[in-house]
């Protein structure tokens, strides 16, 4: 009892204890955590106008908002709150609860007429840890402008990115800057929970949206044009007057519009513009001689005739078309609203600076996460098993091996830990971090353990200690010194392997060893 007192009242084992307890707090680790997570709001749907809001992009996991029940049902699994909501009847009235409060949402429905509340959720996370596209499942993009930037313009791309990101209803999303050792720019984005055909058109294309009559540009995509583009059912959607019609071959096509509000400046140029024209008249009625055109990408999106009643007029009210195709009638629709979806995406947001390319692409299911995840637990608990009876065969003590391996594990929470508290995601590179961070952890201590053995024998155990802390010193500044030219390598992709080795290495030289020493020094003398 006396040598506990003594170990548990040594300055080092404090500090560690200390350290331990800030990352538990931090990690929060709740098996019991009820509900599932909102991961998205869809704009302008039945959550959005009942004033339930986006999850921020910056708050812990533990911390969003969770629905816990829908219409007096509790909801505790993903596939329950779908089956739920499919069951409710469009244009009635639903009560949902959520952590954060209750709410009266009207139900709406989705493009196919299915009963929808427009939140995207997920299965809630039981800690403050983020886990990365490599466990949580999702699309990772590395871009690379085609010309040079500047680092002005690169900031307005990546500012541009995020809020292209955002507008077309993803909201956990990290756009970061990234480069190589050459120095080349690249732009890294990670979204969790989504494919590659949802994202790819939107990131690779520089969205240079015009509109033109004749070869005159009446207004650009953007703010400074366009003060308004609608997305409610009201004024957006498969268009009525002519709906889906079925083309040679078989296949169907459908035609979607939407309205957008100009600007009183682009407005007078369509005026001005107009009022040289045409007034034809034509088995659909009287039009002007132009067509208005539209082009995304110096590609033509569709061709608008002007109603002869607009000649001269500075109207500030404009539809816009166009259509999407589909084998079927259903996936043709479902392909029109997603190409309404993403062009009014980009008018919302303008051009981007300069045009991108798509250097790497990867998708991970969330299923083939969880395999990861699992995965990787198992092997490192079968290396801690292996490493505790390898060191327990070369040491025959318990009263070294019981404190090696809690000092192991005691880095592995303190990673955890600081990881949680600076929102760092942790991916399989980061978890490979993680076992360099045990295995260098492992060499240490059996360095301190060989050299306080030793110190039995010299007696100066002073001594032995220091020169065993020399050792891992040295060790360390050589570890970081090799993860400093990775955490540039591959465009930033390992990163997360060189951050977390760092910052594992350094909890457990400047903090979890030294304590480790203390202890094991306390024991065997």
């Amino acid at each position: 009892m006396a040598t506990v007192k003594k170990v548990l009242g040594n300055w080092r084992v404090i500090i560690l204890l200390v350290f331990l307890l800030f990352a538990i707090i931090a990690i929060k680790p709740n098996p019991w955590v009820e509900g599932v997570m909102i991961k998205n709001v869809i704009t302008n749907s039945s959550a959005s106008d009942a004033g339930i809001g986006n999850p921020g992009p910056n708050v812990v996991p533990l911390a969003k908002e969770r629905v816990t029940s829908v219409g007096g049902m509790d909801v505790n699994s993903v596939k329950t709150y779908y089956d739920t909501v499919s069951e409710l009847e469009v244009g009635e009235t639903v009560h949902l609860e959520t952590n954060e409060g209750s709410y009266t949402l009207l139900i709406g429905e989705d493009e196919l007429g299915i009963a929808d509340l427009g939140l995207k959720v997920y299965v809630a996370p039981t800690s403050n840890v983020r886990k990365g596209l490599d466990l949580e499942g999702g699309t990772r993009v590395l871009l690379k402008p085609v010309e040079e930037i500047s680092e002005e313009d690169l900031e307005i791309t990546i500012a541009n990115l995020k809020e292209r990101l955002n507008v077309y209803g993803l909201s956990d999303v990290i756009v970061r800057q990234a480069s190589d050792l050459s120095g080349g720019d690249f732009i890294l984005i990670e979204i969790a929970g989504v494919t590659e055909e949802e994202v790819k058109e939107l990131l690779s294309k520089q969205g240079k949206f015009e509109a033109k009559i004749g070869n005159d540009t009446v207004f650009f995509g953007g703010k400074k044009d366009i003060t308004y583009v609608c997305r409610s059912a009201d004024c957006s959607g498969i268009n009525p007057s002519r709906g889906c019609w079925q083309v040679e071959g078989g296949s169907w096509a459908c035609s979607f519009f939407f309205g957008i509000t100009l600007s009183p400046e682009a407005a007078d140029r369509q005026a001005e513009l107009t009022s040289k024209l045409e007034v034809v008249v034509g088995e659909g009625g009287a039009y002007l001689s132009e067509p208005i055109i539209l082009y995304l990408d110096d590609n033509e999106v569709d061709s608008l005739n002007i109603g002869s009643e607009l000649k001269g007029r500075a109207t500030t009210d404009i539809q816009i078309s166009g259509s999407g195709v589909g084998a079927i009638k259903s996936e043709a629709a479902t392909d029109a609203l997603q190409n309404m979806k993403r062009l009014q995406t980009i008018i919302i947001t303008g051009s981007l600076p300069v045009k991108l390319e798509i250097v790497k692409m990867d998708t991970i299911s969330p299923s083939l996460g969880k395999e990861f995840l699992n995965n990787a637990v198992l092997i490192g608990l079968l290396a801690a098993l292996a490493v505790s009876v390898i060191v327990f065969l070369r040491y025959r003590k318990a009263k070294v091996v019981l404190p090696m391996v809690l000092t192991m594990l005691s880095e592995v929470v303190l990673i955890l830990g600081f990881a949680a508290l600076v929102g760092w995601n942790l991916d399989l590179a980061s978890i490979a971090g993680i076992i360099i961070v045990l295995g260098t952890g492992v060499d240490h201590l059996i360095v301190i353990t060989d050299e306080v053995i030793r110190g039995e024998v010299l007696t100066d155990w002073k001594q032995r200690v220091k020169n065993a802390m020399f050792i891992v010193m040295a060790a360390y500044f050589t570890t970081c010194a090799g993860m400093i030219p990775l955490w540039f390598a591959g465009a930033g992709l390992l990163k997360g392997f060189a951050f977390t080795t760092i910052v594992g290495i350094s909890f457990g030289v400047l903090i979890a060893r030294p304590a480790y020493a203390a202890v094991i020094e306390r024991l065997l003398k």
